[in-house]
Order: structure tokens, then C-alpha cells, then sequence
């Protein structure tokens, strides 16, 4: 699974292949049929741990660190982790390119990996603001930065220059747009 992700990460979901991938491991092509029937569970599956991965990732991260300027440089920390290693994407955001061609049951992975680093930002957001009557406003917030890291990524990756998320963080935080 590990290997499919990195392949999904590097050039997207339609470059993934049973062969290829079977072949990379040193396995038939039908032992890892076996275990997904379909490339749509493949995909499911790796979106799966992919979102359980940072799910356990961002947990941590409430638990360590308390201020949201350190929680949020970690939360960051991450995605760009995935363009040091050979100029990546984040999984369900490379995913999210090729929506039209997703199938249901990773599309489904996809968007709950969008909500739940949404629903985290907003949390943390939250520690700032608590106040229940600013929710909708906090989660516009917590979208627009999720948006913002996202599109960091992408330029970042389309110039093969990591420092270009740097930058690009670095300006949003500048302005008070992110912790």
C-alpha cells in the first residue's frame, strides 16, 4: 500500500497499476487482486489509511503542541514533507484533481480527508475564538487556509521548488491569514 501511495502521490491515481505496482513489490499481479478485487479498492484503501495516518498525525499535534502558531507550522510541516520527498502532493489532494475519473468509494476517502483536516483547522482556530457564534465564520476560515496550503503545494510542485510553499505560507501567515 505504501508503494501504491507513493506512485498515486508522484503522478496520480490513473498511473496506478496492478502490474506495476506487483511487479514493484515482487508479487504477482494477482496476489494483489486478491487482496482488492478493483483499483477503486486499492484507491479506497490507500485514501483510508492515508486520512487514518493524519488523523493520528493531528491528534498529536493537539496534544504537543498548545499554541497554534507551533500546532499549525507542524500541521504545514507535512505537506511539505511530501515535496521534499521527490516533489509530491499530498494523496487526496492529487486525488482531488482527477475527481471526474475517481471512483464513488475513493471519492467518498477523498472528501472525508478534506473534512477532517477541515474540521481540525477549525478546531484550532477555535482554541483562539471560542465563542460558538463565530463556528461559521471559524470554518470559512479553517476552508480558505486548507485552500491555501493546497494551492501552496501545487505551485510549489509545478516549479519543483519547495521554496515556493515556503513563501507562500510565510506570506499568509505575514498577513494574519494563518497561525
Amino acid at each position: 500500500m505504501s508503494v501504491a501511495r507513493k506512485t498515486v502521490q508522484a503522478h496520480g491515481y490513473s498511473a496506478l497499476s496492478f502490474r506495476d505496482l506487483a511487479a514493484e513489490v515482487g508479487i504477482k499481479s494477482a496476489s494483489v487482486h486478491y487482496h482488492f478485487p478493483t483499483k477503486g479498492d486499492l484507491g479506497a484503501a490507500i485514501a483510508r489509511r492515508y486520512t487514518e495516518d493524519g488523523i493520528a498525525y493531528i491528534g498529536e499535534l493537539m496534544a504537543n503542541y498548545k499554541d497554534q502558531r507551533s500546532c499549525m507550522k507542524k500541521y504545514t510541516d507535512i505537506f511539505r514533507a511530501a515535496l521534499v520527498d521527490d516533489n509530491r502532493m499530498c494523496l487526496c489532494g492529487i486525488m482531488s484533481a482527477e475527481r471526474e475519473d475517481l471512483p464513488p468509494e475513493v471519492s467518498l476517502e477523498v472528501d472525508r480527508f478534506h473534512e477532517v483536516n477541515i474540521d481540525w483547522i477549525a478546531s484550532l482556530l477555535s482554541l483562539e475564538n471560542p465563542d460558538p457564534k463565530q463556528k461559521k465564520a471559524i470554518r470559512h476560515r479553517a476552508l480558505g487556509i486548507f485552500a491555501a496550503i493546497g494551492g501552496a503545494q501545487l505551485l510549489a510542485r509545478g516549479q519543483n521548488n519547495v521554496a515556493v510553499y515556503d513563501e507562500v505560507l510565510d506570506s499568509y501567515r505575514a498577513a494574519g491569514l494563518m497561525p
